[in-house]
């Protein structure tokens, strides 16, 4: 992880200082724990990020719409089909102000939920004592109950991506969001189909269907004849002439065998090897394994 920060602070010219836990603090805790990174004498608000989903980020109206409103805190909410699954935030819809949040609520009271953005006035961290404490259970009510919590809801797409199906609709749902804004991100080409983002260091041979939904990664050696659909292949892939892939997520510097069949949200590991002709049916891989054998139903290889 420091590695790859360090990498992006070359690439985006910017400066990237870590805190690390020791422990688990929560989801408020490590905010505590880096409090002196956080304040400066400006007194401006910070934002907080959720790393494990993916949306659009207005950070610019977000920024607008909490000095608009003048509270402590602002959030962003996102509208979700099935919001029992979740802690669902009940606001005024006018002034966005937040009244109360119902976790996982059995009948039904609103439909939006916390998509983990969040601008805080420094304020905020003197509520936040140095140990393992909830922002969502622990901090956000006691603001709310002061009036000085406020939602924005967020336009556009929203997935939590901590589980690997959900990174793979997540992966979908920001693509579909670059055809919609006409990025010159997306490939293109007669072997391209729907959306699909390749590292501009991968290599692609001849006769490959690519697409839709598929993000090849740096580095990557694409092999005649191969076919890619709704799958993720990380950096430093290799993937053997005639392989088939779909709905599922090769691990960085892994190598698929020629004529292999990979579907089903199977997830390879770092450095796994699957031989040629293997099928694997939903099969997790953790890294650095050899599979010479076919994953005829989903099961964990370790």
């Amino acid at each position: 992880m420091l590695n790859f920060l360090k990498e992006y602070e070359k690439k985006l010219a910017i400066k990237i200082t870590c805190s690390q836990e020791t422990e688990p603090l929560g989801t408020a805790g490590p905010l505590a724990l880096a409090r002196d990174k956080l304040i400066d004498d400006s007194g401006a608000p910070f934002f907080v990020l959720n790393s494990d989903v993916i949306s659009e980020y207005p950070l610019k109206q977000m920024i607008e719409f909490h000095k608009g409103h003048g509270g402590e805190a602002s959030i962003m909410v996102t509208k979700v089909d099935e919001p029992s699954k979740y802690g669902v935030v009940l606001l005024e819809e006018t002034s966005g102000k937040v009244e109360k949040f119902v976790e996982k609520p059995k009948i039904f009271v609103g439909n939006k939920i916390n998509a983990g953005i969040y601008l805080l006035n420094p304020s905020v961290l003197d509520r936040i004592e140095l140990r393992p404490t909830s922002i969502e259970k622990e901090v956000f009510p006691k603001i709310a109950a002061e009036n000085k919590l406020f939602a924005m809801v967020l336009p556009g797409f929203w997935m939590d991506i901590g589980q690997p199906k959900d990174y793979v609709t997540g992966l979908r749902l920001y693509l579909d969001s670059l055809r919609k804004m006409s990025s010159p991100k997306l490939a293109t080409g007669p072997n391209i189909v729907g959306n699909v983002l390749v590292d501009e260091s991968a290599v692609i041979g001849e006769g490959c269907l690519i697409g839709p939904d598929v993000a090849i990664g740096p580095g990557c050696i694409i092999d005649s004849g191969v076919r890619l659909s709704r799958c993720t292949v990380m950096r430093g892939v290799r993937i053997k002439k005639h392989a088939c892939i779909s709905s599922s997520i090769i691990g960085w510097h892994s190598t698929v065998g020629r004529w292999a069949r990979i579907e089903n949200m199977t997830i390879l590991g770092e450095d796994v090897h699957v031989g040629d002709e293997v099928y694997s049916n939903g099969g997790v891989v953790l890294p650095h394994k050899e599979i010479k054998s076919s994953i005829l139903k989903p099961e964990i290889v370790m």
